[in-house]
C-alpha cells in the first residue's frame, strides 16, 4: 500500500488524499452502529454508534483474512453535520480503538435518512489484503 501525498500539499490530518494498493479487493456494505446480532443500537449517542460500526466492519474484513490496516475507503453517510462535528472527540477515540493509526482515504456525506430506525450514521468500506 503506498499512501499518495503530492509534494507541497499540507498532510491531511485524520485521513489520506490517496491510496494505491494491490491485493484481494474486499467490499464491505454499509454498516451501521447497531449490535451486528440482535440488531439493536447498543449505543445511542454518535460517537458509540460510529465505534460500533467500525467494529462490524472489521469482523466482516477479518472474515476475508483482512485487517483494519487493510482498509482503503471509508465512505461515512450522516443525517446531522452539526452532532458529527460535536462528536469528533469520541469519534477519534473510537476510531483509534478499533483502527489504530491507519488513515485511508475517506468521504463524509450528509443524507436524509436511514432504513434502519434508530441509526445516527452509517460507513461503507474498501479494503485491499495485499498477497502472500
Amino acid at each position: 500500500m503506498k499512501i499518495l501525498q503530492p509534494a507541497g500539499w499540507p498532510r491531511p490530518k485524520g485521513y489520506s488524499n490517496g491510496i494505491a494498493a494491490e491485493g484481494t479487493q474486499v467490499h464491505i456494505a454499509g454498516m451501521v452502529g447497531w449490535n451486528p446480532v440482535s440488531e439493536t443500537f447498543d449505543a445511542g449517542d454518535f460517537a458509540g454508534q460510529f465505534r460500533q460500526a467500525l467494529e462490524n466492519i472489521v469482523a466482516v474484513l477479518t472474515e476475508a483474512g483482512g485487517k483494519p490496516e487493510h482498509i482503503v475507503r471509508l465512505t461515512i453517510y450522516i443525517i446531522d453535520k452539526d452532532e458529527y462535528l460535536s462528536s469528533l472527540a469520541g469519534i477519534g477515540e473510537g476510531y483509534r480503538a478499533v483502527i489504530g493509526k491507519h488513515f485511508p482515504v475517506m468521504a463524509a456525506l450528509v443524507i436524509s435518512g436511514f432504513v434502519e430506525e434508530g441509526a445516527k450514521l452509517e460507513i461503507e468500506a474498501y479494503a485491499v489484503i495485499p498477497k502472500g
